[in-house]
């Protein structure tokens, strides 16, 4: 049986990157082929002629089953700004049903497998699509990614209020420390993990550090992955 999920966050640039990548270490620890898809992509770079990612890189030096690039990323787009207006500029059109077959491609290929998607939640994709209808569409439980930084309490509820109202399961939700600054962490984390289990049934996975420089692996030894599986498989 595969196991996935769909990773989102409570806004961009909040380590969503990172955790996805611990999630795939936690998983290949556990004995599982993992790997990830990041079907969206903006702000690629051409190197030895190959266009690539930083995200999707990240990924897949963290993956234990590597993906060809067009399954993994089947839309890999230049420039650094929203999904759809960088798929304007290419001439591009993001097709949810395209994303979808990689999706079923990868499940041949895996046993885990990590979906993670661009920005926040509801990031346009097309005039009438977001990131929310890309969820559906794959029909994952989601993982919420809360960067832990003064506001994030409203962010994660409103979040979750969203995830909820697209007929979603919350797997759960992960803590990333990205401000070290951030006055009152513990007292932030307490309270959404209140709320969360108790309006919507989702754990908390993990509260990842700050973590200047460190690796996958770091941030993997932070987060419950057994209690994880467990639920996933349950839910199956």
């Amino acid at each position: 049986m595969t196991v996935s999920l769909f990773v989102t966050g409570t806004d961009t640039e909040i380590g969503k990157t990172f955790v996805s990548a611990a999630l795939l270490r936690g998983f290949a620890h556990a004995g599982l082929r993992a790997t990830a898809l990041k079907p969206i992509a903006a702000g690629a770079y051409e190197r030895d002629g190959v266009l690539h990612n930083e995200d999707a890189d990240q990924l897949d030096a963290a993956a234990s089953v590597l993906l060809p690039p067009e399954i993994r990323t089947p839309f890999l787009l230049k420039e650094p700004a929203a999904p759809h207006i960088a798929a304007a500029l290419e001439g591009v059109t993001l097709d949810m049903a395209r994303i979808v077959d990689c999706y079923r491609a990868a499940c041949e290929r895996a046993d885990a497998i990590v979906v993670e998607g661009v920005g926040g939640f509801r990031v346009p994709l097309t005039a009438t699509e977001d990131t929310a209808d890309l969820a559906v569409a794959l029909g994952l439980p989601v993982v919420l990614v809360v960067g832990m930084r003064l506001g994030c309490i409203s962010h994660a509820l409103l979040t979750v209020e969203a995830i909820a109202a697209r007929g979603l399961k919350l797997a759960g939700w992960v803590a990333n420390r990205i401000d070290p600054a951030m006055t009152f962490p513990e007292e932030n984390i307490d309270a959404l993990r209140e709320r969360l289990a108790t309006q919507y049934g989702a754990p908390l996975i993990g509260v990842v550090p700050h973590m200047r420089g460190a690796g996958a692996d770091d941030a993997a030894g932070h987060l419950n992955i057994d209690a994880l599986l467990a639920r996933l498989r349950a839910d199956a």
